[in-house]
């Protein structure tokens, strides 16, 4: 079994202290989906919080290009996720070491498994489970209220743009090419094929962040994140393929821009992804003017600070104490 507790590199850089964001520029929910946006970027993520290092290992495991992982490994140090340590000097090698910054981002890759075996009919038996260390039973994540430690659901959240908060600051800058067909089927990647749907390109995500906030409308869409008409109806029709949105009151085939779509049950589910996200983000991309988002849990009326907590001891996680178990392992336990 392996776990997530693998040693953080901490220094002075950008991995140990929030970066302070320049008024006026793209906030922290745009910061975040221009790195989570990216699925190379989560591929590597992946691996790193699961203990890979090395460029060569990175190169085998993650099945990419020398220069995209090349590429993405230096974004990854630059924005603090990653520290590059030298470990011989003839010839040069060095490993790729998670910072606390990249630390941070278990919750989300937790948040993305759950969901995917739960949605996935295909991954449901072919994910590994995890393994709660303080109980020692197989878990799934709970996305909790730090305050109440209740259950948090969508629909229990109201949340208003903060200071450095709008539409077109939360769309991220872009210059990484992506993949651009949502429907394909990723599954030799290694990672998960529909989270790349909705996550792993910037249009995307901010997508479901909208929806997520309400939006229903085709011209609201186009509107509000400021893109092309083409682009959004295609990220829109992608979504209803894979049912995460639902068309209603569509007049005509092919009318997108008559139809209102609205979440379905899955999309909703996809909240607690979304959630740790932007959780993260608002920690360590930090505005002078003040938050992107302003968030509060409506049941007990607390600013919404989330964590995920195991559903079969109700104690909040920490990544040190999550095992990942192979289909093996659960096999031999049995």
């Amino acid at each position: 079994m392996r776990s997530l507790s693998e040693p953080v590199v901490d220094d002075a850089g950008p991995g140990s202290v929030p970066t302070a964001l320049q008024p006026g520029s793209t906030n922290a929910v745009g910061r975040m989906l221009g790195l989570l946006g990216d699925e190379w970027t989560l591929l590597i993520l992946q691996r790193a919080l699961r203990g890979t290092t090395r460029y060569g290992q990175f190169l085998d495991e993650v099945a990419i290009s020398n220069a995209v992982l090349s590429a993405r490994l230096a974004t990854m140090e630059h924005e603090g996720l990653l520290r590059r340590v030298v470990y011989q000097d003839r010839p040069v090698r060095a490993e790729y070491v998670l910072t606390s910054r990249g630390r941070g981002l278990w919750p989300v890759t937790i948040a993305i498994w759950d969901w995917e075996r739960r949605w996935v009919p295909r991954h449901a038996q072919t994910l590994p489970a995890m393994r709660h260390r303080l109980c020692g039973q197989d878990f799934a994540p709970v996305l909790t209220c730090r305050t109440c430690r209740e259950a948090v659901h969508s629909s229990d959240v109201h949340a208003e743009w903060g200071p450095s908060g709008s539409w077109e600051r939360s769309v991220p800058e872009s210059t990484t090419r992506r993949r651009s067909d949502l429907r394909a089927d990723r599954s030799a990647a290694g990672l998960f094929p529909e989270t790349m749907s909705i996550f792993g390109n910037r249009w995307s995500s901010a997508l479901i962040g909208a929806s997520l906030r309400g939006l229903t409308r085709f011209g609201d869409f186009v509107d509000a994140l400021g893109a092309p008409p083409s682009l959004v109806a295609e990220r829109l029709r992608a979504f209803c393929d894979i049912g995460v949105l639902e068309a209603r009151g569509r007049r005509g085939r092919g009318r997108v821009g008559r139809a209102e779509y609205h979440l379905t049950e899955k999309g909703h589910a996809f909240y607690p992804v979304v959630a740790v996200a932007i959780d993260w983000a608002q920690h360590w991309y930090a505005a002078a003017e003040g938050p992107a988002l302003v968030q509060q849990h409506v049941p007990c009326g607390a600013p919404l600070v989330v964590a995920l907590a195991c559903d079969q001891c109700s104690t909040v996680l920490h990544g040190s104490d999550i095992e990942i178990v192979p289909r093996s392992a659960r096999r031999a336990d049995r």
